[in-house]
């Protein structure tokens, strides 16, 4: 009889199931992205591992069966165990994102299709969640524009943007990215761009769900080379603004800062210059606001100079940012 074992684990991991999860998911060609909080590992009777699964927030990724454990139902098990856990610590709403060729058996397992693109699908557990989310947010004729951004904090780098976006649309959406940052919470710099725009009467600012630009919802285990698991990334989340969101929302414009630090965030705002014309959105990026950059203040207030951020946030940011300091 089989003592096949799953357990969940709390990260980091010992360095032997460490060692033992990683190799398990070279062998299935998938790679450890890192920012995991549960891994769930399945061993059998001998000790072997043969299955794993992780959770990072709100995303279940790194889903692994040892070949020669495949269709016995350890998968389902696994996925299990992640659910589980994160119903336990009170994250209901999930997401899984994978290669389309395993787009059926997820979705026997209760996962719904949110998008797909030839490299990847991204699905949640539960079904109409993005209608759902849609659906709140108000419709405007006229041309209207997009922004998409982190602001972490919000900076007068980010309001020059907003402005001019403002000033080119009859109705601005800014949507406020949902996952979490590296120093403010979403809530924290939600409200840093709703109050730092309140006097722009055509802006809109609205927290994303998790729909757009999420780096946690967007995973990409899944492909190998990391510098092509980004692009995968970018088309799939340029993808379901274009097809989904864009016409929901009547947006015909996107704009974006011009982004000379992050290779990253760089090679995005190329692929939208791409892929958004031929959906028949059009894409701006608007020049950067010397000397201003939000990383700048980060480093600055982990260094108490506050002094020296005034010049480069609005005054509620700075009152924020004080309040927490």
């Amino acid at each position: 009889m089989s003592a096949n074992t799953c357990s969940t684990y709390n990260t980091p991991l010992s360095d032997r199931q460490q060692k033992e999860y990683v190799s398990l998911l070279d062998l299935c060609g998938l790679r450890d992205e890192g920012d995991a909080d549960i891994v769930a590992l399945m061993t059998d009777d001998y000790g072997e591992l043969i299955a794993c699964g992780a959770l990072a927030g709100h995303t279940v990724k790194q889903l692994a069966v040892a070949p020669d454990s495949e269709g016995q139902g350890a998968m389902a098990t696994i996925l299990s165990a992640l659910i589980s856990e994160a119903y336990a610590r009170g994250v209901h709403r999930l997401f899984l994102c994978t290669k389309p060729g395993n787009l059926q058996m997820f979705r026997s397992m209760g996962f719904h299709t949110i998008i797909e693109t030839a490299d990847a699908v991204l699905l949640e557990n539960r079904k109409g969640g993005l209608d759902s989310f849609l659906a709140s947010i108000p419709k405007f004729e006229g041309i209207c524009g997009a922004v998409v951004c982190n602001c972490d904090p919000f900076t007068l780098g980010h309001r020059h943007l907003i402005e001019y976006a403002a000033a080119n649309c009859d109705d601005l959406y800014v949507f406020a990215v949902s996952e979490k940052g590296s120093m403010f919470s979403p809530k924290e710099r939600f409200e840093m761009i709703k109050k730092g725009t309140a006097d722009i009467k055509n802006c809109h600012v609205l927290e994303s769900d998790m729909y757009l630009i999420s780096r946690a919802t967007f995973p990409a285990y899944f492909i190998r080379d990391e510098e092509r698991a980004d692009l995968v990334k970018s088309d799939l989340d340029i993808e379901l603004f274009c097809e989904r969101i864009a016409p929901a929302l009547n947006i015909s414009k996107r704009f974006a800062g011009e982004e000379p630090f992050s290779p990253v965030t760089r090679a995005y705002n190329e692929r939208m210059k791409e892929l958004l014309p031929a959906n028949g959105i059009s894409f701006e990026e608007i020049p950067r606001l010397s000397e201003i950059s939000a990383g700048k203040v980060r480093s600055l207030i982990q260094a108490g100079e506050l002094e020296k951020i005034k010049e480069m946030v609005p005054e509620s940011t700075y009152e924020a940012i004080q309040r927490r300091s």
